[in-house]
């Protein structure tokens, strides 16, 4: 997955005391670092700035590694970003949601949101097997689509344990597709007959990533963009319990791949629960809170820097246009399903 440019064209080889010992991370993070800080000076062009920086520095990893090859002096720096700031960005994610956020959509609110994962999980990985997706790449587009986008992507994956290649192939699909929500939904609230609070659930319920659920959700005023920003939270709490669960039923043999191995429940799941906790308790200044979400972005950008670096083109293309169709497949789902439910269980859409 990851190759060498040819020497004539090699990139400089770190000092050989940097390649080994503590620090022998230090030269592919740096690389990765670099890429991510690439990421979010294009984040910030005109046009670009509606593409979250995380979905920016994939893209230029890949081309990075499509153009000149990662080397492979940065091997071990590039698994500690997939590996240990990937997870540790996850936990700090839970500092942004409290208890009252989950309390304050109500029971109605709630069930819209839980019953579309639910939904959307379960019948995406249902069509996946029918049209012939590999099931891993089926099951990172069925949970990137009906949790958070890119970061539930990453964080399923370490349950699925997909190759590199599907990951950035389920992330671009709820990329393409949140963004399209992006555009559409703001247009059609008039003729849907939703009035904020009910189409501002629906954002926060069905599009992808927070960001383009912030930009979705204000576009039809504050009261609309408060209520998607609370969904959308309630949503990304429930990647902790879903991820668990898809850990729990792998170890218990359901699926045979897995069958025999150690129960794949990750650690950093409990403490984005933890961070949960902690944040309902202590209620953390905004100073704290806009600290901890700037930090757990740059984390995840590097992260998905990093898998960009380790992404083949080649074999990205080599999954073809099946994957594609399921993710707007699943892309339909969640937001009919959850129109459909806003509409039955949140007075009638029009709150």
């Amino acid at each position: 997955m990851m190759r060498s440019r040819p020497a004539a064209a090699a990139l400089p080889v770190p000092p050989t005391g940097i390649t080994g010992g503590p620090f022998a991370a230090l030269p592919g993070l740096g690389l990765a670092l670099a890429v991510a800080g690439g990421g979010f000076l294009l984040h910030r062009l005109p046009g670009l700035d509606r593409v979250s920086p995380l979905i920016v520095s994939i893209i230029l990893g890949m081309a990075f590694n499509s153009l000149w090859g990662t080397p492979d002096w940065a091997a071990a720096g590039l698994k500690v970003a997939l590996r240990r700031l990937l997870r540790l960005a996850v936990v700090l994610l839970g500092l942004q949601i409290t208890l009252d956020q989950l309390a304050a959509l109500g029971v109605s609110g709630m069930a819209v949101i839980v019953l579309t994962l639910l939904l959307t999980f379960f019948l995406t990985k249902a069509l996946g097997r029918l049209i012939g997706v590999e099931r891993k790449l089926a099951e990172l587009i069925a949970v990137g689509t009906a949790v958070c986008g890119a970061s539930a992507v990453v964080a399923a994956n370490t349950v699925t344990q997909a190759e590199d290649e599907d990951v950035a192939y389920a992330i671009a699909c709820v990329t393409v597709f949140g963004t399209l929500a992006m555009i559409l939904y703001p247009v059609l609230a008039g003729a849907l007959g939703l009035g904020p609070a009910a189409y501002g659930l629906w954002t926060g319920a069905s599009i992808h990533e927070i960001a383009q659920v912030l930009a979705a959700g204000f576009q039809h005023g504050p009261q609309a963009g408060e209520a998607a920003t609370v969904a959308k939270l309630a949503r990304i709490a429930l990647l902790a319990p879903l991820v668990l669960a898809m850990g729990l039923w792998k170890s218990r043999g359901a699926d045979t791949s897995a069958k025999g191995a150690r129960p794949p429940i990750p650690w950093f799941v409990v403490g984005f629960i933890v961070m949960i906790g902690v944040s309902s308790l202590v209620h953390p200044s905004v100073a704290v809170s806009q600290g901890a979400a700037t930090l757990t972005s740059v984390l995840m950008t590097v992260a998905l820097a990093a898998m960009g670096l380790e992404t083949s083109l080649g074999k990205l293309r080599a999954r073809g246009l099946r994957p594609l169709l399921l993710g707007a497949a699943s892309w339909m789902v969640v937001g009919l399903g959850a129109l459909a439910l806003v509409k039955v269980l949140a007075a009638g859409g029009g709150a």
